[in-house]
């Protein structure tokens, strides 16, 4: 009994490894064929005209930050004359407000009396 069941799986595992189908590889792909663009002939003219346009916008950039430099020069010193203004005007204040309190103190103040 042994051998019947011995070739019983022998018989089933051939059968089943016949069975089987083996995985293809896919195939590869075909390469796209090459396509050179066109050569395209610029106009000397063209050309040219690029380059006169990129030197305008360069001159316009460099005249544009020349003039900002300035306002920002001139915004800063209005700056410095107002807060100068403003410290002078507040000195001011300050020394008015110290000579009338010197003045309400004295004036609450009594008098010192004289020794006899």
């Amino acid at each position: 009994m042994n051998k019947a069941i011995l070739i019983a799986a022998i018989v089933a595992v051939g059968l089943a490894a016949c069975g089987k189908e083996e995985v293809k590889p896919a195939p590869a792909p075909v390469p796209a064929p090459k396509v050179e663009a066109p050569k395209v002939e610029v106009p000397a003219a063209v050309v040219d005209a690029a380059k006169d346009a990129a030197g305008k916008t360069v001159e316009a950039a460099k005249d544009a930050a020349g003039k900002t430099v300035e306002a920002a020069k001139d915004a800063a010193g209005k700056s410095v004359d107002a807060a100068k203004d403003a410290a002078g005007k507040t000195v001011e204040a300050a020394k008015d407000a110290a000579g009338k309190a010197v003045d309400a103190a004295k004036a609450a103040a009594p008098a010192p009396e004289k020794k006899k």
